[in-house]
């Protein structure tokens, strides 16, 4: 389902409603632009919340995949 959207004075778009809902952007979101080569990939990076941060102490083991869970919203792999 493509969408458009202009890039106005600035260099600033908007991210259309129905790809904020499908990937939970949100105000304050930040997201990561990238060139795959010749398309423009945008990737959303959420804001962590305590919980998060607290999984990845809290999961021992693996630090690499404790961070992978935490990256991908996993809260608990118990």
């Amino acid at each position: 389902m493509p969408s458009r959207t202009k890039v106005s004075k600035g260099y600033l778009t908007v991210v259309p409603r129905e790809i904020r809902k499908a990937s939970d952007v949100r105000e304050g979101d930040v997201l990561e632009w990238s060139l795959e080569g010749d398309k423009i990939v945008v990737r959303p990076r959420h804001l962590r919340t305590i919980d998060d941060v607290v999984a990845v102490f809290s999961n021992g083991g693996d630090a690499v995949a404790s961070k992978r869970d935490v990256q991908r919203g996993v809260r608990d792999r118990r």
